[in-house]
């Protein structure tokens, strides 16, 4: 069969949205008893609680497709800014190697023939160099052009390296995980809350700032070279 890998990964999709439909998977992270035994699980037992944390959000956003900002909410309520900001970024890193890997296997070959054919995808993602392709990984994660969970699988189809694509997705996505971590512990800490909301808002404004700015330079000057 034709792209018999592509079928295979439409097939699995459908499935895992059908099961999710049937059984509300996606519906147990907004459970409040789910909350109460996380932060109870904690307090007696972090370590098995940042266990769970980490494979609730790898499982989520790999298998469940669900929305990234979820679990930097999430790790924020629970662990905090600084601890929630780095387990948020390991484990959304972690998941995004695995839906990397998926779209390598399952959608490399029947998909980037094609892209390869459009000029602007071919210079940007397909250099020989990898320049451009770190630039594209840098921006994509500080300004969410396309789903984040998309992204994932669409950069297994292109060249970009697997350590380069591991070590930049992490350190690109650390700005915006600690937007969502950080204010969201100001919601839930009283006591530090104008501090975190504070620091959650500069952030928040540099990286939209900076997307702009990249955003401008580099693709605006491709637009126009291009017309």
């Amino acid at each position: 069969m034709k792209n018999k890998k592509l079928w295979i990964f439409i097939g699995l999709v459908l499935l895992i949205m059908i099961l999710n439909h049937i059984f509300g998977w996606s519906g147990y992270l907004g459970d409040a008893d789910n909350l109460a035994f996380l932060k109870d699980l904690i307090r007696d037992n972090l370590a098995a609680a940042i266990a769970v944390y980490l494979a609730v959000t790898v499982i989520g956003s790999v298998v469940l497709a669900l929305p990234g900002v979820t679990f930097a909410i999430l790790a924020g309520f629970l662990f905090g800014p600084l601890l929630g900001t780095v387990l948020c970024a390991v484990a959304a890193t972690a998941g995004a190697v695995l839906a990397f890997l998926a779209g390598r296997f399952f959608l490399r070959d029947s998909i980037r023939p094609a892209a390869m054919k459009n000029k602007y995808l071919k210079k940007w993602l397909f250099d020989e160099s990898g320049k451009n392709q770190l630039f594209v990984l840098m921006i994509t994660r500080l300004v969410p052009i396309f789903p984040y969970n998309l992204q994932n699988f669409a950069y297994g189809v292109t060249d970009i390296g697997f350590g380069t694509y591991t070590v930049g997705s992490f350190l690109f996505m650390i700005p915006g995980t600690a937007m969502y971590t950080v204010g969201t512990a100001g919601l839930a800490d009283a006591g530090n809350r104008v501090l975190y909301i504070g620091i959650a808002a500069a952030i928040a404004v540099a990286v939209i700032v900076t997307g702009m700015l990249l955003k401008k330079k580099y693709i605006g000057e491709e637009t126009d070279e291009g017309e």
